[in-house]
């Protein structure tokens, strides 16, 4: 036992700074976790195309408010594949509010790798053009938007969970891309402060003060109220993008100049 303990002491002293950081990650067992659940934001943000059933930008205006669609696994007291059946929504007389039963006409089997319709159709990975999903319901009708919204829909009549699914792409881009950026900024400027040090160290240092006494949850509900409302979808992800960079790179800068410095003492 003495043995292995310096053995594997010995492994530490003379293993590399990546080695080190693997051997603490897998240590920190909430590091863990937290990188399954990147890994698995990632993978939809990846494959959300296939993950989501319907074109998150369609609408249906007969569909608009639908509650989240019951999956049913019995058929009377008989275990069954799961199913759901067709909602049909109705005028409340006295509410005006759309009100949606099951049509028990109308049932739909759920399938997994499903073909689905015309309106079903995307481009897998941008290029690959295919109407295959992970869920759908068998035998969909090519005229008419497949019967299925496990999370029900919104006030356009827009399917929820897929757009649950594009909306975590978009997060995830912007997260890493700012963070890219961030990370760009921080080194460059930090190690020029560091580096060079005299008036490009004063100014460097005066923005990252600057940047730093902005408070940054009243910075963002400001410029979110100031973005024109006529801005295209890729107008506002860069407009999100450069704004989470430019508050996240101060930090990083101050931290590596100091390396910088201590390494010219």
């Amino acid at each position: 036992m003495p043995i292995d303990s310096t053995s594997a002491e010995e492994a530490l002293f003379v293993a590399s700074q990546w080695k080190l950081v693997w051997i603490r990650f897998l240590r920190h067992r909430l590091a863990i976790v937290g990188a399954v659940f990147i890994i698995i934001f990632f993978l939809i943000a990846a494959f959300c195309e296939f993950l989501a059933p319907h074109d998150p930008l369609e609408r249906y205006a007969k569909r608009a408010f639908m509650p989240i669609q019951r999956i049913h696994f019995f058929d009377g007291l008989k275990p069954t594949l799961p199913y759901v059946y067709e909602k049909i929504g109705s005028r409340d007389p006295v509410t005006l509010a759309m009100v949606f039963e099951d049509d028990k006409s109308k049932k739909y089997r759920i399938r997994y790798f499903v073909k689905g319709g015309k309106k079903q159709e995307y481009k897998f990975l941008g290029f690959i053009p295919s109407n295959r999903h992970l869920v759908g319901v068998e035998k969909p009708d090519d005229d008419k938007p497949m019967p299925l919204y496990l999370l029900g829909t919104d006030r356009m009549g827009r399917d929820q969970f897929s757009r649950i699914m594009f909306a975590t792409r978009i997060s995830m881009l912007i997260g890493l891309v700012g963070v890219a950026l961030s990370l760009f900024l921080g080194l460059l400027l930090g190690g020029i402060s560091g580096y060079r040090g005299g008036w490009a160290d004063v100014i460097i240092q005066r923005l990252v003060e600057f940047f730093r006494a902005i408070p940054t949850i009243p910075l963002w509900l400001a410029l979110a109220a100031a973005v024109p409302p006529e801005w295209s979808q890729i107008r506002l992800f860069f407009a999100m993008t450069i704004i989470i960079s430019l508050l996240g790179w101060p930090r990083l800068a101050r931290e590596v100049r100091g390396r910088f410095l201590a390494m010219r003492s």
